[in-house]
């Protein structure tokens, strides 16, 4: 399934279904010798096999009927697994991971993101939907701090996902379930293992955001992600874990944590393929007072995305009319993808 064709991202094993690869987004049927329609005992064998003796998948898939393990197949490559039941038979997607660490250029991260690396504190956050590539550019992040930095990082993840060896810095990766039960007793935790830098695989809850905030706020980095397609909407999805009474303390902390919201999705090119399309947040003495600010519509938040230019920010649509003008991605494309439709519309026109 692997070298059905380049760039596979996904395979997928669903009952009804031949064994399907996702290329570029779109699912394509795997033809072969001895390849064919799967059955329900079929996912199901790939499903236990996949799981193994691992008591805690088996119990979480049986209680919530999902589980997220890790599966490697040395020396050829490593997949983030999830298994759910559906319609009361096993499904399986293994997420494709690379065996080796991209780098910036691979990724088209602006060289200045390296800049990352040199933070003593703070919060730094990857955003985006499910599959716009944020685990990746957090592995560069952390990989750039590894080889820049003398320190001791430790990772949460849920499931490991990069394998990082210690370069400059010594690194330990922990992974739910099998190391830790979740990530805010893993973050407790590992305020006494001495780390400068931690990463958490995702902000789920209030009480992972929590112990972020207390990290940052007691001289540690912090690299997470966040489900949110850019900076307002990164914000709203923070402060809305927290009860009303609380958010305007919730805004001052994060005026002094946050360094970084890099936000990111991919657009299909024009020819064939995708690419990346950034947005970046950057914390500085002009955009404190804008974090700390109670407009609920993050109108003057982006803003100083909008006009940030200079100071590293970049803006989604501001990037995609790039793209547009370059003949990189389709018109009709980019404006699918905007933020505000309308408004590229009339600065296309122009």
């Amino acid at each position: 399934m692997l070298r059905a064709t380049e760039k596979v991202s996904d395979l997928i094993f669903s009952p009804g279904r031949p064994p399907q690869v996702e290329v570029y987004g779109q699912l394509i049927a795997v033809q072969g010798p001895g390849l064919r329609m799967l059955t329900a005992d079929d996912t199901r064998r790939i499903a236990s096999d996949l799981i193994g003796d691992n008591k805690q998948a088996i119990s979480m898939l049986r209680e919530q009927g999902s589980c997220d393990i890790s599966f490697g197949l040395p020396g050829l490559a490593r997949f983030r697994v999830n298994v759910f039941i559906q319609r009361g038979s096993c499904a399986v997607v293994m997420r494709v991971i690379p065996t080796t660490i991209p780098e910036f250029a691979a990724l088209g991260l602006p060289p200045h993101l390296g800049e990352i690396a040199n933070l003593r504190d703070g919060i730094v956050l990857v955003t985006g939907a499910r599959g716009s590539g944020k685990s990746s550019t957090l592995a560069a992040l952390l990989d750039r701090i590894n080889e820049k930095q003398t320190c001791h990082i430790i990772t949460i993840e849920d499931p490991i996902e990069f394998l990082h060896n210690h370069k400059q810095s010594t690194i330990h990766q922990r992974e739910l379930h099998s190391d830790t039960p979740n990530f805010a007793l893993a973050l407790r935790a590992a305020l006494r293992q001495a780390p400068k830098v931690i990463l958490v695989g995702e902000l789920r809850d209030r009480e992972t955001m929590e112990m972020v905030l207390e990290a940052a706020e007691t001289g540690h980095l912090v690299l997470s992600s966040l489900n949110a397609p850019n900076a307002t909407k990164t914000l709203e999805r923070i402060m809305a874990a927290f009860p009303p009474p609380e958010q305007s303390l919730l805004r001052g902390r994060l005026a002094k944590t946050l360094r970084y919201i890099i936000s990111q999705q991919l657009l299909p090119r024009k020819n064939g393929g995708r690419v990346v399309v950034l947005e970046v947040f950057r914390n500085t003495p002009r955009t404190v007072q804008y974090l700390d600010c109670e407009d609920p519509s993050g109108g003057t938040l982006l803003e100083a995305v909008k006009n940030g230019a200079s100071e590293g920010m970049l803006h989604f649509d501001q990037e995609i009319e790039k793209l547009v003008r370059a003949g990189v991605v389709d018109q009709e494309v980019g404006l699918t993808y905007a933020t505000d439709l309308q408004q590229l519309q009339r600065t296309l026109s122009q």
